[in-house]
C-alpha cells in the first residue's frame, strides 16, 4: 500500500474499495483526520498539487 503526504497535513493513501483500486484522500487539522474523499488519479488533482505529494516510505523495525 503506497502513502504519500501533501501540504497542509493532506494524506493520500491507495486502498481497495469494491474490488477496484482507488485513492483515499484525508487530512490532518490539529491531530484529527477528516475525509475528503474517494477518488481516481484523474481526480486527485482537485484535491491537492500532485507535485507536491512526496510518498512515505515505511522501513521495518529492526528488533532490539
Amino acid at each position: 500500500m503506497a502513502i504519500w503526504r501533501g501540504p497542509d497535513g493532506i494524506l493520500v493513501e491507495t486502498i481497495v474499495l469494491d474490488r477496484r483500486p482507488c485513492l483515499r484522500v484525508s487530512q490532518v487539522v490539529n491531530g484529527r483526520r477528516y475525509h475528503q474523499a474517494y477518488c481516481g488519479l484523474a481526480e486527485l488533482a482537485q484535491y491537492v498539487d500532485l507535485a507536491d505529494l512526496v510518498e512515505v516510505i515505511l522501513f521495518p523495525r529492526v528488533p532490539a
